[in-house]
């Protein structure tokens, strides 16, 4: 059944998932393009939401001082090392990366599909970052590549988007995400569990919206705790509490069970950067919650999608 449709894995992985489509392994190259975000420069809020980092969650991108073929570069020498034969999927991950006139999109992009064993590119976004003439642009794109659109939620909740400084509400993410699938662009969409004053029942709740979405991916994401956000403001204050290893193994274990088959897992946990990093400090050893999420499911004899028909 479900269980052993993907290798050694009970959910269906990014990794698997670029092997069906290539035939070969495929690495993301992180890419700073040097945006920035409707939620840093004032047009809907300021310094970003309570929990992104400095560098607009590319804390592993290239560095933003250099060229886009100079940051292809210089990470492709590090990846190349482990992956010596692989292919390249070009990630611009650091802020909004649609938020911006598209003769600078273009330029950008165009520059990182010229590179050598680029098959695509993975753009990360806001649903309130895709004007029209960006949405036309993407259309090309995705009829000559093979694109991804990485769509932030976090939550489908208006009180949390709100507590968290999000700067857009759920309407709004759908609005953005039905024009795109309006010109079958593949996306993916982030989520954390984590979020403070959310229950365990509203976070299997934001998991069932994407269910019953049926969008293509989703990053399900760990509530970090980062040096230099407003959220570190304000867990020094409130101390406010954070999932433990098992609860947050637990949880994504409900994820997956509730998410339907053929929904692509691109994340099952992130890992910030160690230095920056206040809490939880289980999640700095990323292989073992992994690891866990694995143990977890074959604990329950489980494996994604096998609630996914209770789902309405």
């Amino acid at each position: 059944m479900g269980k052993n449709r993907w290798g050694n894995k009970r959910y269906h992985t990014f990794n698997a998932h670029l092997r069906e489509t290539f035939g070969e392994k495929i690495i993301k190259v992180s890419l700073d393009a040097g945006f920035t975000c409707p939620n840093r420069d004032g047009t809907r809020g300021w310094g970003g939401c309570v929990y992104c980092s400095e560098r607009g969650s590319g804390d592993f991108a290239g560095a933003q001082t250099l060229s886009i073929p100079e940051q292809f570069a210089q990470v492709k020498e590090r990846m190349h090392l482990k992956w010596p034969k692989a292919k390249y999927l070009a990630y611009f991950q650091a802020y909004s990366n649609t938020y911006a006139p598209v003769a600078r999109l273009r330029e950008v992009y165009e520059q990182a599909l010229a590179e050598k064993d680029v098959i695509g590119l993975a753009l990360a976004t806001r649903p309130d970052c895709l004007p029209p003439e960006v949405l036309s642009y993407l259309e090309e794109l995705n009829r000559r590549t093979y694109l991804w659109v990485e769509l932030g939620l976090q939550s489908m909740h208006d009180r949390t988007l709100a507590w968290i400084r999000r700067g857009h509400n759920y309407r709004e993410f759908l609005e953005g995400y039905h024009e795109l699938k309006k010109r079958e662009i593949r996306v993916c969409v982030h989520i954390i569990l984590g979020l403070p004053g959310e229950t365990r029942a509203q976070m299997l709740e934001t998991a069932k919206a994407l269910a019953g979405l049926k969008v293509e991916g989703v990053k399900i994401h760990l509530l970090h705790v980062l040096r230099g956000t407003p959220l570190a403001l304000i867990y020094e204050k409130e101390k406010f509490p954070l999932l433990t290893k098992e609860e947050y193994v637990s949880l994504v274990a409900d994820v997956l069970e509730i998410l339907p088959p053929d929904m692509i897992i691109h994340r099952l946990t992130g890992d910030g950067p160690p230095e920056q990093l206040i809490a939880p400090l289980w999640s700095r050893k990323k292989w073992e919650v992994l690891n866990a999420i694995d143990a977890e499911l074959e604990r329950r004899d489980s494996w994604q999608g096998k609630y996914a028909k209770q789902i309405k």
